[in-house]
C-alpha cells in the first residue's frame, strides 16, 4: 500500500514535511536502500532546490522530502507546473527506473550493469518489465484485476485499445500489442510474474518516441498506464449500469401504460356500490 504522511510547523508556514511507503515490491524487482534505482537522482532532477531528502526517513517509510514552499517560481504556470509535480511524486519514485532506461534509449546505449529484464514494481506487489536494447526498449504490462466483470471489461478495452494504435492519425505512437498469453521477451521472467487474467500488453519505445521533452511525457504514460486502464474500465462499468437503470425505468413506464384503467366506484353505508355519472 502506498502511504503518506504530511507534516506541517506552525512556526514554519512555508515548511512542509512529506513521508511516503513504496508498495511492497514483488521478488523480481530490485530496490537500493529500499527505493527503486535512481529514485533519489530523479528527485532531485524534478524538484531541485525546492526539496532536500531527510536520511534516514520516517520510521515506517521509504522516503521522507522536506519541501520549501518559499523557494517555489514566482511565475504562475511555473509554479502551477511544479506544484503538480510534487503532487505526482508516486511516478517520480516508482518511475525513476524506467526513466533511467529510457534516458540512455536517447542516446542507443543500454544503461550498464542493467539485466537483460528489468522488473519495475508499480502496484502492491505487482510489477511490469523492461527488455532494454539499444535501437529499442519493449515494455511488458501483465494485466491483473481482481473484479471478474472488471477483468471482462478490460480484456476489450485492452483489444480495442490496440485497434485504435493501427488507425492513420497514430502512425506515430509506439506499436502496441495485447495477447492472452505471455511474449516471448517475458522469457526467464518468475513464474508468479507471467499470470495475468486480462492478458499482456507490449509497447516498443524507439528513440524518436523520448526526444527532448519526449522522455517525461513516455515516462509518465507508462508508470500510470495500469491506472489509465482502470480508471476507463470503472467508467465504462458505471456508464452500462446507468444505460441499465434508465433501460428498467422506462420498461416499467411502458408497463405502467399498459395497464387499464379501473373505473372507480363508490359504496353506500349500506355496503352497495354505485357508480357516479356525469
Amino acid at each position: 500500500m502506498w502511504n503518506s504522511y504530511l507534516q506541517f510547523s506552525t512556526k514554519e508556514h512555508q515548511i512542509m514535511v512529506l513521508s511516503m511507503a513504496i508498495p511492497a515490491p514483488p521478488p523480481e524487482t530490485v530496490f537500493i536502500g529500499g527505493l527503486p534505482l535512481g529514485a533519489i537522482e530523479a528527485i532531485k532532477l524534478a524538484y531541485g532546490a525546492v526539496v532536500q531528502i531527510l536520511d534516514p526517513p520516517k520510521d515506517g517509510y521509504n522516503l521522507t522530502i522536506k519541501l520549501n514552499l518559499s523557494k517555489l517560481p514566482t511565475d504562475e504556470e511555473k509554479r502551477h507546473a511544479l506544484l503538480v509535480k510534487i503532487a505526482s511524486v508516486r511516478e517520480v519514485v516508482l518511475g525513476a527506473p524506467l526513466r533511467v532506461v529510457l534516458k540512455h534509449l536517447q542516446s542507443r546505449t543500454v544503461a550498464p550493469d542493467i539485466d537483460r529484464l528489468v522488473a519495475l514494481v508499480h502496484r502492491p506487489k505487482e510489477s511490469f518489465f523492461l527488455l532494454p536494447q539499444a535501437e529499442k526498449v519493449t515494455v511488458v504490462f501483465p494485466m491483473r484485476f481482481k473484479d471478474n466483470i472488471d477483468t471482462v471489461l478490460a480484456t476489450s478495452f485492452l483489444q480495442e485499445f490496440v485497434e485504435a494504435r493501427r488507425t492513420a492519425g497514430l502512425n506515430n505512437a509506439p506499436p502496441c500489442l495485447w495477447s492472452p498469453s505471455p511474449p516471448l521477451e517475458l522469457r526467464g521472467a518468475p513464474i508468479q510474474a507471467l499470470t495475468a487474467n486480462a492478458g499482456f500488453v507490449t509497447f516498443v519505445i524507439f528513440p524518436r518516441h523520448v526526444e527532448s521533452r519526449k522522455l517525461d511525457r513516455t515516462v509518465w504514460s507508462l508508470s500510470s498506464f495500469h491506472a489509465y486502464v482502470s480508471y476507463h474500465v470503472k467508467c465504462s462499468e458505471g456508464f452500462m449500469h446507468t444505460r441499465m437503470r434508465r433501460r428498467v425505468e422506462s420498461l416499467i413506464e411502458a408497463l405502467d401504460r399498459a395497464k387499464p384503467d379501473v373505473e372507480k366506484s363508490k359504496k353506500t353505508a349500506h355496503g352497495r356500490s354505485f357508480k357516479r355519472r356525469a
